[in-house]
């Protein structure tokens, strides 16, 4: 469907009330300084309504919008800042990418198994990172986004409360992550933004997958790398964008039994658990091979948070900017590597 189409739809009632749900439980997080508060607090605030029985829903229009939104804001983190700290530590960058292949087959591999989840669920729960492309690709595929979104939404508050936790108590003091004032042109954004919709739209017609995410990815992707579209989106923006992403992952829980909400709150505690022991692996083997400061490593390897990583390394006088190539070079592997994990199931 169409994003004018889309947005023909009426706000329904049901449709403002997922997002007033949606926008208080952001406020709760953000309040609380927990992660994400956008899309974490949004969809857990709906997840919970939903399962509680109230219907839900969002217009095709206003979701796909704000995914495009999302695939911006992921592709103007492609800048060619990392490739200097890549070229100068190329064995930590190729043990990362073989860490992240590990780790998305082993987790994919005891989701599978353990808990029973089908394989392109499991394939997308099973990333290391990278949460809102996962979730733009869950919209488009025949995978449970429910069980994706607990998942991966696990994933990402166990690591950003659990690191924070154990460096206090090992009286390292970790402050948030300050906000970015590299805001993009308005003008540069609505260029992106028209360009994208165009590739977008001409992606649904040809039947690709995840349209309006790759859309907005591949143009913002191209502008930044080229240095033509500098900065990243105004952040109200993308606060917006993400607060209609948590509440369209919120409102696919509806039915979902406390039972199943248990199994895979269970289930996403694993796969981090996994996660971040391979992550610790592979960055231990490069500290001592490269004799670099092992917390800088881990902190580098970890299995998602770029923004709360970068502050962590700011804190305990690491180099931020090491840590941040390699969370984008992270990123990078995922975008290439996850299509290609999803195309081969499909010929499979």
């Amino acid at each position: 469907m169409s994003v004018a189409r889309g947005f023909r739809q009426n706000l329904s009632k049901e449709s403002a009330t997922a997002l007033t749900v949606g926008a208080a439980g952001a406020a709760v997080f953000a309040a609380l300084g927990l992660p994400v508060p956008f899309l974490t607090g949004s969809a857990v605030a709906v997840t919970v309504a939903a399962i509680m029985g109230l219907s839900l829903s969002l217009p095709a229009g206003l979701a796909n919008s704000c995914i495009l939104f999302i695939g911006i804001g992921i592709g103007s983190s492609v800048t060619p800042d990392f490739l200097q700290y890549a070229m100068t530590w190329p064995l930590s960058f190729v043990v990362l990418a073989g860490t992240l292949v590990i780790g998305v087959f082993s987790c994919r591999y005891a989701l599978v198994r353990l808990f029973g989840f089908d394989l392109v669920s499991a394939t997308l729960a099973a990333v290391p990172g990278h949460l809102s492309f996962v979730l733009g690709l869950a919209v488009d595929l025949p995978a449970d986004m429910r069980r994706v979104a607990l998942v991966q939404c696990m994933r990402v508050l166990f690591l950003t409360l659990l690191v924070p936790s154990l460096l206090s108590i090992w009286g390292m003091e970790v402050k948030a992550a300050p906000a970015p004032t590299d805001a993009m042109e308005m003008f540069d954004l609505l260029v992106l933004a028209l360009v994208a919709l165009a590739l977008a739209t001409f992606l649904v017609r040809v039947g690709a997958p995840a349209a309006w995410l790759f859309g907005g990815m591949l143009v913002s992707g191209i502008g930044h790398f080229a240095g033509v579209t500098p900065g990243t989106p105004p952040g109200w923006i993308t606060a917006a964008a993400l607060l209609v992403m948590g509440t369209l992952i919120g409102t696919r829980f509806h039915g979902y039994s406390p039972n199943e909400l248990r199994r895979d709150i269970g289930a996403g505690i694993f796969v981090t658990v996994l996660a971040c022991a391979l992550a610790s692996s592979g960055a231990t083997v490069v500290a001592i091979a490269l004799g670099l400061p092992a917390e800088l490593l881990l902190i580098s390897f970890a299995p998602g948070g770029v923004e709360a990583m970068s502050a962590m390394a700011l804190q305990l006088g690491l180099e931020p900017t090491f840590v941040a190539s390699h969370h984008v070079f992270r990123l990078l592997v995922l975008t290439i590597l996850v299509p290609l994990f999803i195309v081969k199931l499909a010929r499979n």
